[in-house]
C-alpha cells in the first residue's frame, strides 16, 4: 500500500498560536498605554493633589491624608479641572519609563513568536508512497520503522516513529496536535510492523457483523 497524506498545520494548533499571540500583543499595549497616556496623565494629576494635600496638612485643615477635609478639597478641584475624582497615585518618571520598557520589549517578544508561527506554516509532514518526509525534512521508508512511541499520545498527540538508519535507531516525531493527518501516518507504520511480524490486524466493526 502506499501512501498520499499530506499533513498540515492544524486548525487547533493556529487558534492556540493566535491566542497566545493576542495574550502577549495585548499585554504589550497594556502597558504602552499606561507608559504613553494613563500614567502621565495620573501623574499630572497627583502633582496636583499633593499640592492641595501639602497646603492643608501644612495649614493644618487637615489632620493626614486619610482626612475627609482632604477628599472633599480634591473632589472639588477634580469637578472643576473636570478630572477624575479618585484619588490619583504617584507616578514617577522611572515608574513611567519602566512601563514603556516592558511594553516595547513585549513588543518584540510577541512579534518574534507572531514571525515564528508564520514560519511554521511552511511545514507539513507528508507520506508520499512508502516514503515520510517529516517536518525537519528528513525522509524516513515505512518499512525502516521498527517501532513507534506513543507515550505523549494521549495527553499531547505527539508520538515517535523509531527506525534504523546507518545501523542506528532514530525517531520521527509525528505531532497530529501540530499537523493534521499525521496519525494516519502513524496508524500506517504500526499497521506495517504488525504485518512484518506476522499480527493480523484488528477486526473492523464491519467485519465483526
Amino acid at each position: 500500500m502506499t501512501m498520499q497524506v499530506h499533513a498540515r498545520i492544524s486548525k487547533e494548533w493556529r487558534r492556540r498560536m493566535l491566542f497566545m499571540f493576542a495574550m502577549l500583543f495585548g499585554c504589550a499595549l497594556w502597558f504602552l498605554t499606561d507608559g504613553y497616556i494613563i500614567w502621565p496623565k495620573e501623574a499630572e494629576r497627583y502633582e496636583a493633589y499633593a499640592e492641595i494635600r501639602d497646603e492643608m496638612l501644612d495649614s493644618g485643615k487637615a489632620e493626614n491624608e486619610e482626612s475627609e477635609e482632604l477628599r472633599i478639597a480634591w473632589k472639588r478641584y477634580a469637578r472643576e479641572a473636570d478630572v477624575s475624582e479618585k484619588i490619583p497615585k504617584e507616578r514617577t518618571p522611572e515608574a513611567i519609563q519602566e512601563q514603556l520598557v516592558i511594553g516595547w520589549f513585549l513588543i518584540a517578544v510577541s512579534l518574534t513568536f507572531g514571525g515564528w508561527v508564520v514560519w511554521n506554516h511552511r511545514l507539513s509532514i507528508r507520506a508520499e508512497g512508502n516514503t515520510v518526509i517529516g517536518a525537519s525534512g528528513q525522509e524516513v521508508d515505512l518499512d525502516s520503522i521498527i517501532a513507534t512511541d506513543r507515550k505523549k499520545w494521549k495527553n499531547k498527540g505527539i508520538a515517535y516513529a523509531i527506525y534504523e538508519e546507518g545501523g542506528k535507531q532514530k525517531r520521527l516525531c509525528l505531532d497530529d496536535h501540530k499537523f493534521a493527518g499525521a496519525e494516519e501516518i502513524l496508524l500506517e507504520a504500526e499497521r506495517r510492523i504488525k504485518a512484518r511480524a506476522g499480527e493480523s490486524e484488528p477486526a473492523s466493526e464491519n467485519d465483526a457483523t
